[in-house]
């Protein structure tokens, strides 16, 4: 299942626009794990990797860590941003994000 996802996101993205070449696709996809890094012509580039947490339990999840990066056709500047996936939801930073106060229990 991981690798139809890695496989179809590549696909997109390599559709996309057809200017764009694929420079650099790797991935490693395993039964408990899976990482990948894709970079394009045009300056895209994306890496991840993810994890089983709690295999062995009835409530296992999968943990991504990851990061994206891309150049702005419109003010040509290069934004990245990096994420972790995991039991807390999609966490995202970057420069350009805004910043969320902590959230007190």
């Amino acid at each position: 299942m991981k690798f139809i996802i890695v496989f179809l996101a590549i696909f997109a993205l390599a559709h996309a626009r057809p200017d764009v070449e694929i420079i650099k696709s790797e991935s490693d996809v395993q039964p408990d794990h899976y990482t990948f890094d894709l970079e394009t012509s045009d300056g895209t580039s994306r890496h991840e990797e993810g994890v089983i947490k709690d295999a062995d339990t009835d409530h296992p999840a999968i943990v991504v860590h990851g990061s994206f990066s891309w150049k702005d056709e419109h003010d040509g500047k290069q934004y990245s941003v990096s994420f972790v996936a995991d039991e807390n939801g999609y966490q995202p930073t970057g420069e350009h994000l805004p910043k969320l106060p902590a959230i007190e229990h």
